[in-house]
């Protein structure tokens, strides 16, 4: 796993990064197989998101904050900000 964009941040991006790949191992495939039907697979992200909250919520809400804080103190924040203004990610379509 790679280093976090701030030295202080790193130990709590190996943590999140962790709980992510477990979490996710047992996401990806049942994800594919409920994809056969938009009511099945909307139930199933329902509560794969409410398990990725209480297992990594936390982990990721702290790691978030510290590279926000990084990102501060660095003067990068304001160039991000004009970023997302002058190119705004667009939402993907929604499934059929």
């Amino acid at each position: 796993m790679a280093e976090s964009l701030a030295h202080e941040c790193t130990p709590l991006k190996k943590e999140y990064d962790s709980c992510f790949n477990a979490w996710f191992e047992g996401y990806l495939e049942p994800a594919v197989s409920a994809s056969s039907s938009r009511d099945r697979y909307s139930e199933y992200s329902q509560r794969k998101a409410e398990e990725f909250q209480q297992k990594c919520g936390k982990i990721w809400e702290e790691y978030r904050g510290c590279v926000h804080k990084a990102l501060k103190e660095k003067g990068l924040d304001a160039m991000i900000q004009q970023s997302r203004e002058e190119n705004p990610l667009v939402q993907p379509p929604p499934l059929p």
